[in-house]
Formats: C-alpha cells, structure tokens, sequence
C-alpha cells in the first residue's frame, strides 16, 4: 500500500477481523478508510478547480468531488475538514457557477466550522470570498473589511501570496472608492509579496489590476 498510516491500519483491522475473529474491528477499518477517502477526494476537487481556473472549462466531477468530501466529514465528525469541503463547494458555487446566494450559504457554514476548530487558513479564505462576493454586489464597505481582516489572518499564519492577492482585492476596492493613491500603494505591497513569495499567478494579476486601473 501507498504508506500512509491509515491504511495500514485498515489492513491490520481486516486481519483482525478476517484472521482474529473480530468483526467489530470492520467499522473501525471502514472509519479508517472514509478518512482517507474524504481527503483524496477533496485534494482531487482542487486540482479539478485549478484546471478549470487555467481553462475556464467546467468539470462535471468537481462538485461532486467536494459534496462527497463534506459529507464524509461530517459522518466521521471532522468538523475541521466539513468547513475546508464547504469552503470549496461555495467557492465552486461562486466561481464557476455563479450562483452568490448558494455560494454564500456554504461559505458562512464554512466559517462558522473553521473558527470553531482554529483553522485559521480557510477562515482567511471563506472571509475572502465573502468580501469578492460584497464587492460583486457594489456593497464597498463591507467588501473590504471582510478581505482586511482576511489578509490580517494570512499575515498571521506567513501565507505571503495569499496576502498578496487580497492585496490586489482591495486595490480594486479603493479605486472604486476613489482612493487611487491608496489603490497604487496596495498594488505596490502586492507585487513586493508577490515576488518575495516567488507568487508569478498573483504577480500578474498585479500587472492586470496596473494596466486598468
């Protein structure tokens, strides 16, 4: 097998079970597996979200992908990895279906799971989102706050090119508000991370938000 431990505590359960006698160690070997089945397939959506982000191009496999994560966390109790799954399934809904109300839904959800487990990364991501979907909506105000305090949690953790692309966010913000002096300065910061960071996808968004703004 591939050496992850889980596994090979499956395979120890199924001889206990199959060899020992035991079969009560099979819903163990099953709780084993569906861990390790919830991270796979969850890891698999991403990659599925990168290539539809390189060629616009929706695969009918990634919900899925991430409905099946988070419904395997949840029967397992993970709330940890529940938020992560709902973070990808509103940032799915948001950035390939479109759909900001349903989007909305699992990033809240997400949020709520992730601040109750600690995990800081994905609240980073879920605020983050929130905050596009704000500024999508006119609402500024709320907008940047909400990728503030999102780059205030990367900083936190040293996610040098996540800060950096929120950077580019509220760039765009401040130039809505008629803040260009604010929106050049961020832009600055964000291509120095950016470059610090070796982030050459948020380096030229940088160069993008330059050139339209």
């Amino acid at each position: 097998m591939s050496g992850d431990p889980r596994l090979e505590w499956a395979g120890t359960l199924y001889e206990r079970a199959v060899f020992g006698g035991d079969a009560s160690a099979l819903a163990d070997a099953d709780r084993e597996l569906d861990a390790v089945e919830a991270d796979l397939v969850l890891a698999r959506g991403r990659v599925v979200h990168a290539r539809f982000l390189e060629s616009g191009e929706e695969d009918p496999r990634e919900q899925d992908l991430f409905e099946r994560a988070a419904g395997l966390y949840r029967r397992l109790g993970d709330l940890r990895g529940e938020g992560e799954a709902l973070f990808w399934i509103g940032c799915f809904q948001q950035v390939v279906r479109r759909d900001h109300e349903a989007a909305g839904t699992a990033l809240r959800r997400s949020y709520e799971l992730a601040e109750a487990t600690g995990d800081t990364l994905t609240m980073s991501y879920a605020l983050r989102h929130l905050g596009i979907a704000e500024h999508l909506a006119g609402r500024l105000e709320p907008a940047r706050e909400l990728l503030e305090e999102s780059a205030r949690l990367r900083r936190e953790i040293g996610f040098q090119p996540g800060v950096a692309a929120n950077l580019v966010g509220l760039a765009y913000i401040a130039a809505a508000q008629n803040r260009g002096e604010d929106a050049l300065r961020l832009l600055g910061d964000a291509a120095r991370l950016a470059e610090e960071s070796g982030a050459e996808g948020v380096a030229r968004q940088v160069a993008e938000a330059r050139a339209a703004l």
